[in-house]
C-alpha cells in the first residue's frame, strides 16, 4: 500500500507498486515478487501501464477505453490488433471495489482526516486487517 499526494495519478505509482510486491511462498524458497496478473478498469488502459506491465512479462486484465477502440476500427487495417481480455478473471475485480466500499464506511479514511501520511496508512491497514479477521473468523 503506498499513500500518495491528493491529486497523484494512480498510473504513476504502479512502478513502485510492482516494486513491492513480495507473495511469500509455501514452504521454502524467496518470495515471489512478479505477479501472473494485474487486473484493472478501464481508467488504466494507457499504453504506459500496458507496455510496463508487458516489460515485466505480467498479464494486463484491463478492457480497452471505448474511444480507443472506435480508433482503432476507424483506422482499419492500420489500427492494429486489440489487447486481448480474459473476462473471467476481470470479474475478479469486484474484490477490491468491495474492500473500498468497506474501506470507505471509515469516516477517517474517506474524508482523508489525518494530515499525515503514515497516520493515514496506519488507519487503511487496520481497516484492511480487521475487515480480513473478519471475514475469516468463521473459517477453520
Amino acid at each position: 500500500m503506498i499513500v500518495t499526494g491528493g491529486q497523484r495519478n494512480d498510473g504513476a505509482m504502479l512502478t513502485q507498486v510492482l516494486a513491492e510486491i513480495h507473495v511469500p511462498r509455501i514452504g521454502i524458497g524467496r518470495p515471489r515478487t512478479r505477479p501472473d496478473a494485474v487486473i484493472a478498469d478501464r481508467a488504466y488502459a494507457t499504453g504506459v501501464i500496458r507496455s510496463e506491465l508487458r516489460r515485466r512479462r505480467i498479464k494486463a486484465v484491463i478492457p480497452d477505453k471505448r474511444d480507443q477502440a472506435a480508433a482503432r476500427k476507424r483506422r482499419g487495417r492500420r489500427g492494429g490488433r486489440p489487447p486481448g481480455l480474459d473476462a473471467d478473471a476481470y470479474k475478479g475485480r469486484n474484490v477490491v471495489e468491495r474492500f473500498f466500499a468497506l474501506a470507505k464506511q471509515w469516516r477517517g479514511i474517506a474524508t482523508r482526516f489525518d494530515k499525515l501520511a503514515i497516520t493515514y496508512r496506519a488507519g487503511v491497514t487496520l481497516c484492511a486487517v480487521l475487515n480480513w479477521t473478519r471475514l475469516l473468523g468463521d473459517t477453520p
